[in-house]
C-alpha cells in the first residue's frame, strides 16, 4: 500500500508516527497540517489505496510560485529523521465499508516499518460531554496498555486527564469502523498507541487545531516557545498557505 517517492525508501525504525483521525471539524487533519508545516517535514511516500475517496490539488504547503505547482492526493507520508518523526495526512473520507480494509493495512505498515508508537490527533463532539466533563479540560487521552506501560510516567507529570469510560468515544460511528476498533486492533498487534482529542464543535476549528498541537507538545516538545520575547505566550507554529482557502475565496466584488 505505500509507495516510496524518494531514494532510497525511507527508514522508520523507532519513529513516532502522528496520524489525524477524519473527525469532527477535521480538526486532527488540520493539526497535522501544522505540524508538517511548521517542521517542514518533506514528503517520503504515499499510499495507493481504493480505500479512499481520490483527490488531487496543489502542494498546501507551498513556500514559492516554483513548489505551489507540485500536486498532493488523499494520503500521503511525511517524515522528518532529524526528529524521528513521520507524519501521515489523510486528505479526505473513507470509501463506504472500506474504513476497516485501510486501517488493518496501515497497521501492517507500521508494524513492517518497525515505527515505535501512534499518535492520533482526534476531536468529539462537544454535546458528547458529560457534565463532569464540563467542569474540567476540553482535552482527553487514550493509551493502549503498550503505550501506557512505556509514557505513563510522563503522561502522570503532565496531570492530563484521560477519556472516561463511556460510549461518547471520538470518532465513533454507527455501522463504520471506528476509532476505538482502530485502538482494539493495534492492541491486538501490540502496537503502542495515544490517542489525545479535544471536544470541539463544527465552525472554525482553527483555534482548536492549535489547542490540540499545543496539547501534544506538552509531551513531545516538538518546538519549543520563543525565550527571547517574555510577551510572546504562544507557540510559533507556522500556518500552511492552503488555509487562505479554508473558507473559500471570499464574496465576489461584483455582488456589491
Amino acid at each position: 500500500m505505500f509507495v516510496p517517492c524518494v531514494e532510497p525508501a525511507p527508514e522508520l525504525t523507532g519513529f513516532t508516527l502522528l496520524m489525524p483521525a477524519v473527525s469532527v471539524g477535521n480538526v486532527g487533519q488540520l493539526a497535522i497540517d501544522l505540524i508538517i508545516s511548521t517542521l517542514n517535514m518533506f514528503k517520503v511516500g504515499y499510499f495507493y489505496t481504493d480505500c479512499l475517496v481520490p483527490m488531487v490539488g496543489n502542494n498546501p504547503y507551498a513556500t514559492t510560485e516554483e513548489n505551489s505547482t507540485e500536486l498532493s492526493i488523499n494520503t500521503e507520508v511525511y517524515s522528518l529523521p532529524s526528529r524521528k518523526l513521520v507524519a501521515l495526512q489523510l486528505r479526505s473520507i473513507f470509501i463506504k465499508y472500506k474504513s476497516k480494509s485501510f486501517c488493518e493495512k496501515l497497521l501492517s505498515w507500521v508494524k513492517n516499518s518497525n515505527c515505535a508508537r501512534v499518535i492520533v490527533l482526534s476531536s468529539s463532539h462537544s454535546y458528547h460531554r458529560s457534565d463532569l466533563q464540563l467542569r474540567s479540560t476540553p482535552f482527553r487521552y487514550l493509551l493502549t496498555p503498550s503505550m501506557q506501560k512505556s509514557v505513563q510516567n510522563k503522561i502522570k507529570s503532565l496531570n492530563w486527564e484521560e477519556m472516561e469510560k463511556s460510549q461518547c468515544i471520538p470518532g465513533i460511528s454507527v455501522g463504520e469502523y471506528s476509532i476505538i476498533s482502530f485502538v482494539c486492533c493495534s492492541c491486538c498487534r501490540e502496537i503502542p498507541m495515544a490517542v489525545l482529542l479535544k471536544f470541539v464543535s463544527e465552525g472554525d476549528n482553527i483555534p482548536d487545531a492549535l489547542g490540540l498541537v499545543e496539547y501534544l507538545n506538552e509531551w513531545l516538545q516538538i518546538i519549543k516557545p520563543c525565550m527571547d520575547d517574555s510577551t510572546v505566550s504562544a507557540l510559533p507554529w507556522k500556518i500552511p498557505s492552503s488555509w487562505r482557502l479554508l473558507f473559500g475565496s471570499g464574496l465576489p466584488p461584483a455582488l456589491f
